[in-house]
C-alpha cells in the first residue's frame, strides 16, 4: 500500500519513524512518502519537504512566514493528489494537519491521524471537526480515550510510541558518555531549552543563571536537530557543554534537568530524570492561553498522572531563585525518590512497550476491511 504521513516537528520526526518502521514489517509492498525528516528518511520513506521548513511558532512568527505557510500547503495537497495514497496518516501537528484533512476528505482520501491534536485542552468543540474530517483517531496517552467518548466518537489508544524508542536504542557508559563529549566526571544536570529558537531564546538564559550556585554538577544543554550549534553559543557565559542531537544519551546519564514544556518532558520521566518543567511566554499570549485552556497542568506528566508529580514553574514563578530551589529539591532533597516513584506509575499507565507496532497493525487492518 501507499502511504502519505506528514510529520512537522522533531519529535513527529522521531514516532512517525517508528511507525513507518513497523508498517513495512507488516507490509512488504508499503512505500512511503512525507512531509517530515531525517529518521523517518532512514526507515526508507521519499521526504517531499522537511520539517524545518514547516516549524512556525507563536503569533508573530506565523504571521511573519503567512506566504511560506500558504504556499506549503498548496504544495502539499498537490503532492498528495499526484501520489495518489492509500491512506494520509497525520501525526500531531496540527496548525498544518487538520487543514490538509479537512482537503484530504473532500477528495475521498481515507485520513488517519497518529497523535491526536490537544484538543483536550482548550477549544474542545474542534473535536466535532475531527469526527468529519478524519476517518480513524489513533491516541497514544490514556485519557484521551475517556475524552472522545464523551463525544461519542471512538477512538483507538495504542499506547505511547516513546516506550518504543527509548527501549530500543543503544546503551552507554557514563565513562564512555563524558569521554565522547569531552564532559568531566561530575553528575549531570541536563538543560533541555526546546527545539524552535523561540524557545530556547526565552529559556536558555534564565536556565543558565542557576549554574554557579552548582559547583558539584556539571550542565549540559540537549542540542535540538533543528538548530545549528553557533545558535547557542549566544546565550552561553558559563563553564557549559552543548551535545547536538543525543538527548537520549544526555538524559541516560543525567541527574537531574530542567525541562521546557513539551514532549520534553515525558522524555525525561521515562528515563526516571527528575526535572522542573519550565515555561514562559509572551505577557498577551499567556493571559489569552490562560482564557481558552482548560487543563489544570502544562506538562503531560502531571496531566497522565492527573496530579503534580513535577513541579511546574509558570510565568512569573519561573524566575532563577525558584529555579534553584526547586532544582535542589530534585538533586539532593527528598522530593528525588518521590518523583521517581511516580515515575514507575507513569511507566505502567502509558500501555508498555510495542505502540507503533499495536499502531501498524491497526491501520493495516483496518484499511483491508
Amino acid at each position: 500500500m501507499r502511504y502519505y504521513l506528514i510529520a512537522g516537528e522533531a519529535s513527529g520526526d522521531l514516532q512517525a519513524s517508528y511507525l513507518i518502521k513497523e508498517l513495512a514489517i507488516a507490509d512488504n509492498q508499503a512505500d512511503f512518502r512525507c512531509f517530515g525528516g531525517d529518521l523517518m528518511q532512514q526507515q526508507g520513506a521519499t521526504i517531499v519537504k522537511h520539517y524545518k521548513e514547516l516549524a512556525f511558532m507563536g503569533v508573530e512568527d506565523v504571521l511573519m512566514n503567512i506566504r511560506t505557510i500558504f504556499r506549503n500547503i498548496a504544495f502539499c495537497k498537490e503532492d498528495i493528489s499526484k501520489y495518489n495514497p492509500d491512506v494520509l496518516i497525520l501525526v500531531d501537528y496540527p496548525g498544518f494537519n487538520m487543514k490538509i484533512a479537512k482537503w484530504a476528505k473532500a477528495n475521498n482520501i481515507k485520513v488517519y491521524y497518529y497523535i491526536s491534536p490537544k484538543i483536550w485542552a482548550w477549544n474542545q468543540k474542534r473535536v466535532h471537526k475531527i469526527k468529519k474530517i478524519v476517518d480513524k483517531m489513533l491516541v497514544i496517552l490514556p485519557f484521551e480515550k475517556e475524552f472522545y467518548a464523551k463525544f461519542n466518537y471512538p477512538v483507538d489508544f495504542v499506547g505511547h510510541p516513546l516506550l518504543d524508542c527509548i527501549a530500543d536504542r543503544p546503551q552507554i557508559s557514563f565513562e564512555d558518555f563524558c569521554q565522547k563529549h569531552q564532559l568531566s566526571n561530575k553528575p549531570i544536570i541536563a538543560l533541555l531549552p526546546g527545539s524552535r529558537k523561540q524557545e530556547i531564546s526565552a529559556m536558555l538564559s534564565l536556565m543558565l543563571t542557576v549554574v554557579e550556585e552548582f559547583p558539584d554538577y556539571q550542565f549540559v544543554i540537549a542540542g535540538a536537530p533543528s538548530q545549528n550549534l553557533s545558535f547557542y553559543q549566544q546565550f552561553i557565559t558559563n563553564d557549559v557543554s552543548i551535545i547536538e542531537n543525543k538527548t537520549y544519551d544526555l538524559l541516560q546519564h543525567a541527574t537531574s534537568a530542567l525541562v521546557v514544556s513539551g514532549t520534553a518532558t515525558l522524555e525525561a520521566a521515562l528515563f526516571k530524570v527528575p526535572q522542573v518543567v519550565c515555561y514562559k511566554t509572551g505577557w498577551l499570549f499567556y493571559n489569552l492561553a490562560k482564557i481558552v485552556i482548560r487543563i489544570k497542568y502544562i506538562s503531560l506528566v502531571n496531566l497522565i498522572m492527573d496530579k503534580e508529580s513535577v513541579k511546574e514553574l509558570i510565568q512569573k514563578e519561573l524566575n532563577t531563585p525558584n529555579l534553584i530551589n526547586e532544582l535542589t529539591k530534585i538533586t539532593t532533597g527528598s522530593s528525588r525518590q518521590t518523583m521517581i516513584n511516580d515515575y514507575e506509575e507513569l511507566h505502567q499507565k502509558l500501555g508498555g512497550k510495542g505502540a507503533s507496532k499495536r499502531a501498524a497493525e491497526l491501520i493495516i487492518n483496518t484499511l483491508k476491511n
